[in-house]
């Protein structure tokens, strides 16, 4: 029979005897609501980080921008996850054109979270490792010209999916999943995991370690300790998070793709594995509302950001004459405004 999966990451279609109509009931019960909690904190925890870096923060280093971009990352990778939580429940019912489309945004915004995950990780690297460098290196100009190449790499790695992909008539349904050609069908899914475990696994785990070891031996000779202390924490929380998140996910594919290798070719391993499938990668796509909490609320500078924020642009404007605000002019509450940039002090940068 066809195996027919909602993941946008492993919806290889493949003739096996095993039925699977337990791991399907249980994808449409436990999937959507995931999918949509998922959905309704990752949007709103990433419209907040946007809207902060382009009204308050005004976008002046290049770790602005890569942040960005990161939050842009994230938006784009969730913004298809209602579509997908409808698919599990029920079958896909929004035709190939915005199959292919909500696919293309779920791998671009997936790659491009990873690629720019590394580059936050380069310009720490810079900014404390070479720091008189960095001065020239780090400039907003520089950043926008690596996110715009970081995009293309995106779009790039996303391209296989992007044309397999296809809703197209399996029996009585319209199912939005990927075909190979059937002459190369064991091929292209080797390379796509394969490709998948090297960008958002081996590559990032390399740059972490070669930037951060050296970030380390740096800091471990600074002679603030305070400062020291708390970008040794914030890095650790960067390099433990993602791989927390997203290293199950690649292990079970790898695993799930190479089943006969790691001798799991049978009905109940396969069935396991689906399983598996779904919880980790549901695991993984949490990242995606993790990613404003590690990569910005821990600064006290951007809550600081967030605070006048919300006092200028909502309080202000629906609250006017709310008791704890009486009196409070609009000056007094931009006073916790600072023209510092993140980029200055690596300790409170993200």
């Amino acid at each position: 029979m066809d195996i027919e999966t909602t993941s946008p990451f492993y919806p290889f279609d493949y003739e096996e005897p095993c039925q699977k109509l337990d791991v399907k009931h249980t994808a449409s019960q436990l999937l959507p609501p995931l999918y949509s909690l998922v959905f309704i904190f990752g949007f709103v925890g990433n419209v907040l980080v946007f809207l902060v870096l382009i009204r308050c923060k005004k976008l002046k280093s290049m770790t602005d921008i890569y942040l960005l971009n990161l939050a842009m990352s994230d938006l784009l990778f969730i913004i298809a996850l209602p579509f997908w939580a409808h698919y599990a429940a029920d079958q896909w019912i929004f035709g190939d054109a915005l199959c292919k489309v909500l696919t293309g945004f779920y791998h671009m915004g997936f790659f491009g979270g990873v690629f720019f995950i590394i580059l936050l990780t380069i310009d720490q690297y810079l900014a404390i490792v070479h720091a008189v460098f960095a001065l020239k290196a780090r400039t907003v100009t520089f950043g926008i010209l690596t996110s715009v190449i970081t995009w293309v790499v995106a779009w790039l790695a996303s391209l296989p999916a992007i044309m397999f992909t296809k809703s197209q008539k399996v029996g009585t349904q319209y199912p939005c999943s990927r075909h190979f050609p059937l002459e190369q069908f064991s091929a292209w899914k080797n390379f796509e995991t394969l490709k998948m475990n090297i960008l958002s696994l081996v590559l990032p785990l390399f740059v972490m370690i070669i930037c951060y070891s050296r970030i380390i031996k740096t800091l471990l000779r600074c002679r603030h300790e305070k400062k020291k202390h708390k970008a040794v924490r914030l890095i650790f929380v960067i390099m433990i998070i993602y791989f927390l998140f997203w290293a199950p996910y690649n292990i079970v594919l790898l695993l799930s793709t190479f089943q006969a290798l790691f001798g799991l070719n049978n009905c109940d391993s396969s069935k396991r594995l689906d399983r598996a499938m779904q919880i980790t990668e549901t695991l993984g796509m949490i990242h995606c509302c993790i990613n404003p909490v590690i990569y910005a609320f821990v600064g006290e500078k951007f809550r600081r950001y967030l605070s006048t924020f919300f006092r200028k642009h909502i309080v202000q404007r629906f609250c006017k004459h709310c008791p704890i605000f009486h009196g409070l002019t609009l000056d007094q509450v931009s006073s916790t405004y600072t023209q510092s940039t993140m980029g200055q002090d690596i300790s409170t940068s993200l």
